[in-house]
């Protein structure tokens, strides 16, 4: 008799830290763990929790990678091989012993300030967790980093990173753009590119710099296009080019994004991206959002008022950015594949050079003024800490933006 033995497997449920303490304590190698024979016996330290001195050494509660806290032991500094993470914990130390206005370092911790250093710890875990998550999930080559120096405050619930528009029920996409023949899209004559074709200007110059005024909208060439993806008419669709920090302010505006590297005057810097809902279905959400105090709504009124973004619980970077009575990012409406105009791309671009680590902005009452009969105006309206507001519903909020110019409210 002949028995046949199905190939069968299961993912593994125990995480990878686990599974790399189980084969030291079992004595076991693996080189994908990064086990060997050699380190067999040498465990990794997760965080340091605690510390205390005596006339001769240092201590620290060493929480291990792997373990429970249960598992935890004292350990001389000598026999730490962690120098990042001893200053990372003494960093934070010395600023709560500032707080409590104690200027030495006492040879015992207070179980209080103990208790908030494995907090801090732990929060700078979670980041790092979730700053790894957005970079994997990420499609533009400009990286994304997570700072909290603020409070205790973790990664936001209920979140997913998207990289374009996730289209919602009851909206299909299907006015694509017909290509262009050029071979240089520069040198060509306009009118047989994507932008003369629309009967516009091209928005760019030879840097890819926008050089039309905000209000009148960019045709980017597209998938059917002749020219490559090298061509200096495809911008937006390159995605953020830029290493942007997502922090949380110290002024009571929740999250913020600042830029890590110089960025010139007129560059395109993110989207605005979000779930594409109907007029009536952003109406629904933003009677909720009112009453939680806040939402992420954007209205797509190029032409008419049909299409809302709703970047609430799916969105990108964009997500995070701050209002500011006097923004470095300005509004345009772009379009690429689809050309319907009740559905363009909400691209910002700098309006100044935006030095590295500075904080982006743009302004949630921006109006385009109209330059002719298809340009419109962004009236979008937003609440405090990065959240946009249906402009439907206005509430008188207050502007912490601290720019010389600030209106002191938002609406």
């Amino acid at each position: 008799m002949e028995m046949l033995f199905l190939d069968c497997s299961v993912p593994c449920k125990v995480s990878w830290e686990k599974l790399e303490a189980l084969c030291r304590l079992e004595g076991l190698h693996c080189e994908e763990l990064g086990v060997s024979r050699a380190k067999v016996n040498e465990y990794e330290v997760e965080f340091l929790c605690d510390y205390k001195k005596t006339k001769d050494d240092e201590f620290y509660l060493v929480k291990w990678r792997g373990f429970a806290a249960s598992e935890n032991t004292w350990e001389p500094k000598r026999n730490l091989k962690c120098p990042k993470l001893i200053k990372l914990f003494h960093v934070d130390l010395e600023k709560e012993l500032r707080r409590h206005r104690r200027r030495s370092i006492p040879k015992k911790l207070d179980k209080e300030v103990s208790s908030l250093l494995v907090q801090k710890a732990q929060l700078r875990q979670s980041l790092q967790r979730w700053m790894e998550h957005l970079n994997t999930t990420r499609n533009h080559p400009g990286r994304i980093f997570v700072v909290n120096e603020v409070d205790l405050e973790g990664p936001p619930k209920n979140f997913t990173y998207i990289n374009n528009y996730k289209v919602g029920p009851g909206i299909v996409l299907d006015e694509m753009a017909v290509g262009c023949e050029c071979v240089d899209c520069l040198e060509e004559p306009i009118s047989g590119c994507c932008p003369g074709a629309s009967s516009h200007r091209m928005a760019y110059n030879d840097r890819r710099q926008v050089k039309i005024r905000p209000g009148q909208p960019i045709y980017e060439c597209n998938a059917q296009c002749r020219c490559g993806p090298d061509c200096p008419n495809r911008v937006v669709q390159q995605g953020i080019q830029f290493d942007l920090c997502i922090f949380k302010t110290e002024n009571g505006r929740g999250w913020g994004v600042r830029t890590l590297q110089h960025i010139r005057k007129n560059t395109f810097v993110m989207e605005y991206v979000g779930e594409i809902i109907t007029t009536e279905e952003a109406e629904r959400r933003g009677a909720v959002y009112d009453r939680q105090g806040s939402t992420y709504l954007f209205d797509l009124d190029y032409v008419e008022d049909v299409y809302t973004v709703d970047a609430a619980y799916q969105g990108n970077i964009s997500h995070f950015v701050n209002h500011s009575c006097d923004p470095n990012l300005q509004v345009y409406n772009v379009f690429i594949d689809n050309i319907d105009e009740r559905l363009p791309r909400i691209a910002l671009f700098s309006t100044r050079a935006i030095r590295a680590g500075e904080e982006l902005t743009f302004d949630y009452k921006m109006h385009l003024d109209p330059v002719d009969t298809e340009s419109t105006k962004m009236d979008s309206s937003f609440s405090l800490a990065g959240l946009p507001s249906s402009p439907k519903k206005r509430i008188r909020v207050e502007c912490r933006c601290g720019s010389d110019t600030c209106r002191k409210y938002l609406f």
